[in-house]
């Protein structure tokens, strides 16, 4: 079992950045992949990016790919999410979660929220224009 909780929402001009931070608790963080999903007024939870239980390899939505970088650091149990490049159409509440059972079965279930067990309670992101 792994306890999820994000940080480092919050409000911030078009153009800026954001860091945002899922801590996890528990001893076998290293042993989980992490995903970051987003939530937008009206609309579906949506893949953000997604990092290996490594660290080695990430995943991006389109939308994201370019500004956004996935990081995590085993030692401290801690996944991040860099914004750079903000657009108001991020605007989302930011949720991150976990899965322990993604490494052998392909690429494609990284992206999809229903393959992941865990989830923290999101952190909300508001850009403004």
């Amino acid at each position: 079992q792994v306890r999820l909780v994000e940080s480092g929402g919050g409000l911030v001009q078009a153009g800026g950045s954001l860091r945002l931070y899922c801590a996890a608790s528990g001893r076998t963080f290293s042993s989980y992949a992490m995903g970051w999903f987003r939530q937008a007024a009206g609309k579906e939870r949506e893949f953000v990016a997604a990092i290996s239980r490594s660290g080695i390899t990430t995943y991006y939505a389109d939308s994201v790919k370019g500004r956004f970088t996935i990081s995590r650091d085993n030692a401290k149990n801690t996944v991040y999410l860099q914004m750079n490049s903000l657009k108001p159409e991020d605007t989302a509440v930011y949720y991150c979660a976990a899965e322990q059972n993604l490494y052998a079965r392909g690429s494609y279930y990284y992206y999809q929220a229903n393959e992941y067990d865990h989830w923290g309670q999101g952190t909300q992101v508001t850009v403004s224009s």
